[in-house]
């Protein structure tokens, strides 16, 4: 059969991968052409965008990408439209998947959302509309469920694809030999994969160093930078810069400073204590504020439904707040609850194979007559 995957960030990358592998372990003829990154390149198909030109983050920076944007929306379109997919598959990224899935619709072409949009959080009433143009979602949130079930949706919990990447990993014995990282714990500092997030974050991260030097720090830079555009943060300070082994660097971390997003679940289940950090433009976050109906803005924060980890927003995320936060994970009394908590996370996350079990529901749904 043949698929079409969107996804349009990093982590949509990776649960694309290894979704891609799962569909190819149940369909020997699968064919593929995606919207994604490296990862999703590296099982094959055809890589039609990848989403370092697509992730811009916040009210204004979409404002100001518009014509990028839509020229990836139509572009996109006019694609699906000639490959003629069996199905479409989306992979979270709601504000351009979601346009998506209402064009697909219109074409008769079957949607399948991996990831439910955050629809919790905001704009509830958006569930409608997606009942009305995906025909199946998987959802990975345990509390997605009964969420959609209070707007009348059924839903499948497939568990969490992060729970697959981790199962799969193994430590590279020589990773703190090769980066010269033997002696002090070590402080991971994780700015994201978003220009924007970490032009804001990584300089306050850096910030913190002279108070800790007890510790060596590491950043995990993203794939669609270089190192030149991180030094020009990083200047004199004494820090290593690592690509592509951030599960190498989390399972080393004593510690972490943790851009908001997917990457404070993975610190969480490499069981490393850290501080949740996050900036956006003023008319974005004023603009949040109004209109986000949520207690938390961190995974781990959401899933169990009470602080385990501390959040730094906006103007809290500062050299002094960051400096005692920090304080109190890597020597304070934080860490031990903290590293209690997380097994209250680990419990209800439950096992790996959401990738698998997307697949084969996939392959079930799409055997069923129209």
């Amino acid at each position: 059969m043949k698929y079409y995957l969107i996804a349009g960030e990093a982590s949509g990358d990776l649960h694309g991968a290894n979704l891609m592998k799962a569909l190819k372990d149940e369909d020997v003829n699968a064919e593929f052409r995606y919207f994604g990154g490296d990862k999703m390149h590296a099982e094959g198909g055809d890589l039609v965008k990848h989403y370092a030109d697509m992730a811009f983050m916040g009210f204004t920076e979409v404002l100001l990408n518009l014509r990028t944007i839509l020229r990836n929306l139509k572009m996109c379109k006019a694609d699906l439209l000639a490959y003629q997919p069996d199905v479409l598959v989306l992979i979270d990224f709601p504000g351009f998947n979601l346009k998506i899935a209402e064009f697909a619709k219109q074409q008769d072409i079957k949607v399948c959302y991996y990831i439910s949009p955050k629809v919790w959080a905001w704009n509830q009433k958006r569930v409608l509309k997606i009942k009305r143009i995906v025909d199946h979602m998987f959802c990975i949130l345990p509390f997605e469920v009964s969420f959609y079930k209070e707007w009348g949706m059924k839903v499948d919990y497939v568990g969490n694809p992060l729970l697959d990447e981790i199962s799969l990993f193994k430590p590279d014995d020589q990773f703190k030999t090769q980066y010269q990282l033997n002696g002090k714990p070590i402080i991971a500092l994780l700015p994201g994969s978003r220009k924007q997030e970490i032009e804001r974050l990584l300089p306050v991260m850096l910030s913190v160093m002279d108070e800790f030097e007890d510790y060596q720090f590491v950043i995990a830079a993203a794939p669609t930078f270089n190192a030149e555009y991180y030094h020009q943060f990083i200047g004199e300070k004494k820090v290593t810069l690592i690509f592509n082994q951030t599960y190498d660097l989390l399972h080393h971390a004593h510690a972490a400073i943790v851009a908001s997003g997917t990457a404070t679940l993975e610190t969480a289940l490499f069981k490393v204590p850290q501080v949740v950090v996050y900036k956006g433009g003023a008319i974005s976050i004023a603009i949040a504020r109004l209109l986000v109906k949520i207690r938390f803005i961190s995974l781990v924060n959401l899933i169990v439904d009470r602080k385990i980890v501390t959040e730094l927003i906006q103007e809290d995320c500062s050299k002094e707040n960051l400096t005692s936060e920090l304080r109190m994970i890597a020597f304070g009394e934080g860490r031990e609850q903290m590293l209690t908590d997380y097994e209250d996370l680990h419990q209800m996350m439950g096992t790996a194979g959401a990738s698998e079990r997307t697949a084969k529901l996939i392959m079930e749904y799409l055997s069923l007559p129209k």
